[in-house]
């Protein structure tokens, strides 16, 4: 029911889940990682997403959605404590007119910071490199201790 996701996607969510050096930590249903898509003002957010393929808020089981939403809380303290900013904002986008454009659920944990005008700018063309983000991998993984949640 209102899905989006066209014949043959190849889902770069269950790419990441299956092993990439960003997640930042994980649950049995769950996992985190900081996002290679960044705004302006508000580098190193975190994308949240469940471990299973659900492609929006409509398909998502309630176990993972409980599953997501209990990392969104334990990314935004971390990212408050480890980030300098001065505030979190999430996001969690539905079908093309919701903006979304991938098409497995995830929620934005964005570190948020006076005047950084969020809302009224776009992503930056150029996705983050790997270098880019590591200081930000590392500083989350140390706040958690290693990256794994029950």
């Amino acid at each position: 029911m209102f899905n989006h996701e066209p014949a043959g996607y190849r889902c770069p969510f269950c790419l990441v889940v299956s092993g990439d050096d960003d997640v930042v930590l994980e649950s049995e249903r769950a996992f985190a990682f900081v996002a290679s898509r960044w705004w302006p003002n508000n580098r190193g957010h975190v994308l949240v997403a469940p471990r299973a393929h659900h492609e929006n808020l409509y398909d998502l089981p309630s176990a993972d959605g409980h599953a997501v939403h209990d990392l969104v809380r334990e990314v935004a303290i971390a990212i408050r404590s480890t980030y300098g900013c001065t505030g979190v904002s999430t996001r969690q986008h539905n079908e093309p007119d919701g903006y979304q454009d991938a098409w497995h659920l995830h929620v934005h944990v964005f570190p948020r910071y006076p005047d950084d005008n969020l809302y009224n700018t776009r992503h930056l063309e150029t996705p983050a490199t790997p270098d880019e983000r590591a200081p930000y991998v590392r500083r989350l993984r140390r706040y958690f201790g290693g990256g794994s949640a029950g």
